[in-house]
């Protein structure tokens, strides 16, 4: 005898659809009647008031500022550099702490008292703890990094 094509995972899965599709039929049929009814309208239009709050009042009229287009600028202005004053790019310092042999260390600004992160690979001379230092600024992965580090007479 041959097996029925219909498995029971099958039917329970058509059960599933059907159930599925009656109760959005119910919930239709019930959205229906509660509009009919007259149930709850809701704000039918949204307006914007000038603080950018939703209200279901009309903004005033007379209240309405007309705003010359050319005067919206949506790009960054371009920078004046007449008013960039020019710093010196080098700076002096005393090296708080260097591990030679670990290759890297600190130097405390004297200007602003900022502590620099320094690594083997920006000394042009030999450095120890205590010493003064000129040294320039890069931008480094963590933060500025003091590079072309030299010791001063």
């Amino acid at each position: 005898m041959a097996k029925s094509q219909q498995t029971f995972n099958k039917s329970e899965k058509e059960k599933k659809r059907l159930k599925k599709r009656e109760d959005k039929r119910k919930k239709m049929d019930a959205r229906k009647q509660e509009r009919e009814e007259g149930g709850s309208e809701g704000i039918q239009f949204a307006y914007v008031d000038f603080n950018g709050n939703l209200t279901d009042t009309p903004p005033d009229p007379a209240l309405k500022e007309k705003i010359d287009v050319e005067s919206i600028e949506v790009s960054i202005p371009k920078r004046d550099d007449s008013l960039i004053e020019e710093v010196d790019p080098i700076r002096k310092g005393k090296v708080s702490f260097f591990d030679s042999s670990k290759g890297f260390g600190f130097i405390i600004d004297s200007e602003n008292q900022e502590k620099y992160f320094c690594h083997v690979s920006g000394l042009i001379d030999e450095i120890i703890e205590n010493d003064k230092v000129t040294f320039e600024l890069e931008r480094g992965m963590k933060g500025m990094n003091a590079v072309r580090v030299k010791i001063v007479e």
